[in-house]
């Protein structure tokens, strides 16, 4: 048990680990995790983008055709005038201005005396030029006379110029100036526009990083003060509101995860606008749509446009004007419908929000997913695992959908499924190693007792190695070099070392080439087993073949020995002709050898201790092949086997030799001569002798080989 708990820990170390570091990376949630929520978010809106509702808002576009018409921006401020007051004529509620007068116009008469060089007609031109009307004037004539909202700018650059604030900015809780986003410098209108007109926005859009404009401010704070967007202030001017209500809780400094800090809401008079903690409005796109924009040409040509009551902003789509934002649904959209497109959600409102605690709900997804993860993997498995998974990220990612569509909530579901999968690969991965390192261990423990072929087929497949015993059907090979005692008195420890494991060689490989598993060597002997730890419906016959295989494998190993003695010993006359002392035997080695076999139950499995263990089988039918080999010197046959194998394998030339009963045993044991494989009448193998039927009774065997 407490191995198998230190490995299913070592398999959840990995992907514990990564769970914990991408749990601590969302947390702390760097720019490069938000740009990739951002990056989902849009595909939410490109999946199910804000469908369009005619509301009274629309863009009196300076398009093409209009610059075509009137001439190149910038126009001089009669014709903008002219404009204004063809709008006030079809009972605008609100004229907001895309555009930032900076300066005086350039075609002003005061401007044209400077520009003309003096001359004989100069003073002439002079009064001619001071008796025309000023432009600027004009323009600001038109603006007082019409609901107008100027719009300016503001920008990173220092500078003194302030900004007017047509409405006043109350705030409900918190200072909102410490969240709302702040700049530098500002470059207002000039003050005669500024003075004459009824509201002034900034027309600032903060794109993200990736340049895409998502949100649009509603507010923001520029030298100690807050100031209202461009589309806040057409919105205000429309309805005849007064005063801003900005709700903001928290402090700068907190960290929002899990608890609201920041801006909440901005009140416009009868609309209270959701928004983010530094006052921004989650743009819900539509993309560009033409209904909305009116070219400004039929505003000037006086064609009958309906716009009563409506709120308009001047803008241009001209691309030379470079006026473009990049939207989640258009990489090029004018600038001015970022405004009409925010006061559409305010009047129908279309919101998209990011609730604050969408933190906490993804926290809790991941966490969730990947522990359930880290659980499940080693016990359903990869497959099963994955399933699951797949069950678990489908309801996520279709529960984030539907909030999106149900409700405008931006929730993230992929990076907790990102996490999840990061946790079910290394998982799979720590499974993986692991299980390649139960093959290795298998091949390493089993390939110097199995075949090779064995081998492969235990380390693709495991489970047939069941280790802890088991109680299976196993056939028992004992084998013993006749006389050894007496052939390792003749030789010296190295070439009776030699000699050993070159008859072990041959001996293990008849045991390998049948399919047999080698249990053990005791010095000169040889045990093997048949049917474990891979199942051998016919391991009785694999172990009568592997018997008959060792008489022919030591007939060939004889025969090379001789040839060998007989090579040293024609060297070693050329070595007494020299004078020296002869070195080899006068015989040869010759091997004798006897071999047991039994077929019964035993336990096979890991046996030993703690400290080591050895694959091997126990019981009473092992010492009985044990015992039947010592027999074979008694009845000088090479080759017993009892009745268990002689009925396990038919088709064998077998000779019935007796029944004994061995030393550890109350019943007797019927044991046969193995003389050759499905034929009779075999002539005598070398080093055979002929079979003699010995006298001694049971009783008496019995006693001689205890």
């Amino acid at each position: 048990m407490r191995i198998s708990i230190q490995r299913v820990s070592v398999q959840r170390i990995l992907p514990a680990v990564i769970l914990v570091g991408m749990v601590a990376f969302r947390i702390y949630d760097p720019g490069v995790l938000r740009d990739m929520r951002l990056q989902i978010f849009d595909l939410f809106q490109r999946a199910a983008p804000r469908h369009y509702i005619d509301t009274p808002v629309r863009v009196i576009d300076i398009d093409e055709m209009t610059l075509a018409k009137y001439g190149q921006w910038p126009w001089p401020r009669a014709l903008v005038a002219r404009l204004i007051d063809n709008l006030r004529k079809h009972g605008v509620a609100a004229i907001a201005l895309d555009i930032v007068f900076a300066e005086p116009d350039r075609t002003a008469p005061l401007a044209m005396q400077r520009l003309w060089k003096a001359g004989d007609k100069s003073a002439e031109l002079h009064d001619i030029l001071a008796s025309l009307p000023d432009p600027d004037e004009e323009l600001a004539a038109a603006m007082k006379s019409a609901p107008v909202v100027t719009g300016f700018v503001l920008t990173s650059e220092t500078s003194q110029q302030v900004p007017p604030r047509k409405a006043g900015m109350a705030v409900n809780g918190t200072d909102a100036r410490q969240f709302a986003l702040g700049y530098s410098g500002a470059v207002p209108g000039l003050q005669i526009f500024d003075d004459a007109a009824q509201g002034s926005g900034l027309i600032n859009a903060r794109p993200d990083r990736d340049g895409v404009t998502r949100r649009v401010p509603m507010i923001m704070q520029y030298d100690g003060k807050l100031y209202p967007s461009l589309s806040a202030e057409a919105l205000r001017v429309a309805q005849g509101a007064s005063t801003y209500v900005v709700k903001a809780s928290g402090a700068q400094g907190l960290h929002s995860f899990g608890r609201y800090v920041g801006i909440d809401q901005v009140r416009i008079g009868a609309f209270a606008v959701p928004t983010d903690r530094n006052g921004q409005v989650w743009l819900y796109d539509t993309g560009h749509v033409q209904q909305r924009l009116v070219p400004a040409w039929r505003i000037l040509d006086q064609e009958p446009v309906d716009l009563r009551g409506m709120i308009v902003f001047i803008g241009t789509s001209a691309l030379g004007l470079k006026d473009q934002r990049a939207t989640p649904l258009d990489p090029a959209i004018p600038g001015v419908e970022l405004h009409a497109e925010v006061v559409e959600q305010i009047l129908t409102g279309k919101y998209l929000q990011r609730p604050y605690w969408a933190d906490v709900v993804e926290l809790v997804f991941l966490a969730g997913l990947g522990v359930g993860m880290l659980l499940l993997l080693p016990k359903l498995g990869p497959i099963g695992c994955a399933i699951a998974g797949a069950i678990c990220v489908s309801v996520g990612l279709a529960l984030g959908i539907f909030q999106y569509i149900r409700h405008g909530w931006l929730f993230d579901p992929i990076y907790p499924s990102i996490s999840a999968l990061l946790v079910y690969l290394s998982g799979s991965l720590m499974g993986y190693l692991k299980a390649e390192m139960e093959r290795r261990h298998v091949r390493h423990a089993f390939s110097h007792y199995l075949a090779p072929a064995l081998v492969e087929r235990l380390a693709a497949d495991p489970s047939h190695l069941k280790l802890g015993g088991e109680m299976r059907d196993v056939t028992i090979l004992f084998m013993d070099i006749r006389g050894f005692t007496t052939i390792a008195e003749g030789l010296d420890a190295q070439h009776l070392t030699h000699l050993i494991n070159r008859f072990l060689t041959v001996m293990t490989a008849a045991v390998l080439d049948h399919d047999g598993t080698i249990d053990k060597y005791i010095g000169d002997s040889l045990m093997a087993f048949w049917n474990a730890p891979l199942d051998d419906p016919d391991h009785a016959r694999n172990a009568c073949r592997a018997a008959l295989s060792m008489r022919q494998r030591l007939v060939q190993l004889n025969t090379e020995l001789r040839e060998e003695h007989q090579a040293a010993r024609d060297a070693e006359q050329l070595l007494l002709l020299e004078g020296e002392i002869p070195m080899v035997p006068p015989e040869p080695v010759q091997l004798r050898i006897g071999i047991g076999i039994n077929t019964g139950v035993c336990c096979v499995g890991n046996l030993g201790s703690q400290q080591r263990l050895n694959y091997s089988v126990m019981g009473d039918n092992v010492n009985l092949a044990s015992r039947v080999e010592g027999l074979t010197k008694f009845y000088t046959v090479d080759i017993i086997i009892t009745e268990a194998t002689h009925q396990a394998a038919p088709g064998f030339h077998c000779r019935n030799l007796d029944v004994v009963q061995v030393k550890g045993r109350t019943g007797e044991v019927t044991i046969y001569a193995l003389q050759d494989e499905e034929r009779a009448g075999a002539p005598a193998m070398a080093g055979d002798v002929t079979p003699v039927q010995s006298a001694a009774t049971p009783s008496t065997i019995a006693a001689s080989v205890a």
